[in-house]
C-alpha cells in the first residue's frame, strides 16, 4: 500500500505544479499589461515602494507551513522574471562576480536582472549617473568595520537617490579545488576577510601561510584547480566558479552584516514603513548640534543613525549624515525639513525608501 500511496501523493503534486505554472503564466500576461501601462506613462519598471507592499502583503497571507522567507525568496524570483518580460532591469555593483555587493544585488533584485561589476564604488556611482545602467548596489557601512567613506562622499555630490536598502549576512566559506581540507598549505582572501576568521583558521588550519589579495572573488578565482591552496569567500564565489565549499560559516563574528544602498533616479514612494537618509552641516558656532536635533526630538522622530563625516577641503569641520524613521511626505518629517533648513548651511535629501525587514 505504501508505494501505492506515495504514487497518488507524486501525483497530486504534478497537478498542483500545472495549476501553480498555470498561474504563473497568467501572472506574468498581467505584468506585461502593467509594463505598457508603465511605458505609455514613462513610469520606472522597477518600483522598490511597490514591491516592498507586494513583499508585506504576502507575508500576510502565508499561513505556512512554508516560512515566510521562503516566501520572500520564491516571489523575489516571480518579481524578477516578471519585471524583465516589462523590461531588462540593468544593475552595477562593486566588483568583481561574485563578491558579496553582487551577493546582495542578486538577492534583492532577482536572477533575471543582468549585473555589471564595476572596479570601484565611484564607478557604480558614474554610470548610473550617465544613465548607462539603471541601478546600482554599493556598501555603505559594515556592523565589524563601520562606514564606507567613499560611499558617503559620493552620496553627498550625485543627483542620485537611495530607493532602497539592503541588509546581508556576511559568512565567509572556505572554498578549494580539493575535497580534502588537509590538503590546504595555502589560504587567500583579502585582508578584511581574513581577519574576520583569524580565530577559525588558528584553530582548523594553524600551519597554513596566509596570502592577501584584491577581494574575496579574486582569491577564489585564483585558487581554481590548485589541490593545496583554498581561498575564504562567498558560497556565491564557490558555486559561480564550480569549487568546493570546504567550510561554511567560519567568521568569527556571526554578527557582521552590511548595508547596502540601491541607488537610481526618481523618489520612492511611502509605503508606511519607510526611512528617510539626509546630510547637513550646521554653522561653525556653540549648541549649533544641539538645535538642529532638538528639531527631531521635538517631533518625537526616531533617529535609527547619525554619524559625523568630514568636509572635504574644511580642515576640522564636518557634516552630519542622519537615518530617520519615516518618509519625507509625512507631516512631522516635513515640518521638520522645514525647520531644519533655517539651522543648517547644508541640507540634502538622500532619498526615502522602504525600510529593510532584515538580513538577506
Amino acid at each position: 500500500m505504501k508505494p501505492l500511496k506515495l504514487e497518488t501523493l507524486r501525483q497530486k503534486m504534478k497537478d498542483k505544479d500545472k495549476e501553480i505554472i498555470r498561474l504563473l503564466n497568467e501572472r506574468s500576461q498581467i505584468s506585461v499589461e502593467i509594463g505598457k501601462v508603465k511605458g505609455e506613462g514613462g513610469i520606472q519598471v522597477y518600483d522598490p515602494a511597490q514591491e516592498s507592499r507586494v513583499h508585506a502583503y504576502l507575508r500576510e497571507l502565508n499561513s505556512g507551513p512554508l516560512p515566510s522567507k521562503a516566501v520572500t525568496a520564491i516571489f523575489r524570483e516571480v518579481i524578477s522574471a516578471s519585471r524583465d518580460l516589462q523590461k531588462p532591469t540593468t544593475v552595477a555593483f562593486l566588483g568583481p562576480e561574485a563578491s558579496f555587493s553582487h551577493s546582495a544585488a542578486r538577492l534583492h533584485f532577482g536572477d533575471s536582472s543582468r549585473y555589471f561589476p564595476q572596479t570601484g564604488i565611484s564607478r557604480v556611482f558614474d554610470e548610473v549617473e550617465k544613465d548607462s545602467i539603471d541601478w546600482g548596489v554599493v556598501p555603505v557601512e559594515n556592523s565589524l568595520e563601520g562606514s564606507v567613506n567613499t560611499t558617503l562622499d559620493r552620496l553627498i555630490t550625485t543627483p542620485l537617490k537611495i530607493r532602497a536598502e539592503i541588509y546581508l549576512r556576511i559568512s565567509q566559506c572556505l572554498i578549494a579545488s580539493t575535497k580534502n581540507m588537509k590538503d590546504i598549505k595555502r589560504i587567500y582572501s583579502h585582508p578584511h576577510a581574513l581577519a574576520q576568521c583569524q580565530v577559525w583558521l588558528k584553530t582548523n588550519l594553524p600551519n597554513c601561510v596566509l596570502g592577501e589579495v584584491d577581494s574575496t572573488a579574486a582569491a577564489v578565482q585564483m585558487v581554481r584547480g590548485k589541490k593545496n591552496e583554498a581561498a575564504i569567500g562567498s558560497a556565491l564565489a564557490g558555486q559561480m566558479y564550480g569549487l568546493t565549499l570546504l567550510a561554511e560559516g567560519i567568521e568569527d563574528n556571526s554578527s557582521n552584516m552590511t548595508r547596502f544602498l540601491v541607488i537610481g533616479r526618481g523618489e520612492s514612494r511611502v509605503t508606511g514603513n519607510d526611512k528617510t537618509s539626509l546630510i547637513f552641516a550646521t554653522p561653525h558656532s556653540p549648541g549649533s548640534l544641539h538645535s538642529a536635533l532638538a528639531s527631531f526630538a521635538r517631533r518625537k522622530i526616531n533617529l535609527a543613525k547619525i554619524e559625523s563625516h568630514p568636509i572635504k577641503d574644511k580642515l576640522w569641520e564636518y557634516s552630519f549624515f542622519v537615518d530617520m524613521i519615516g518618509h519625507t511626505t509625512d507631516k512631522p518629517i516635513k515640518n521638520c525639513l522645514q525647520e531644519l533648513k533655517k539651522k543648517t548651511t547644508v541640507l540634502k535629501i538622500l532619498g526615502s525608501y522602504p525600510k529593510s525587514e532584515g538580513a538577506l
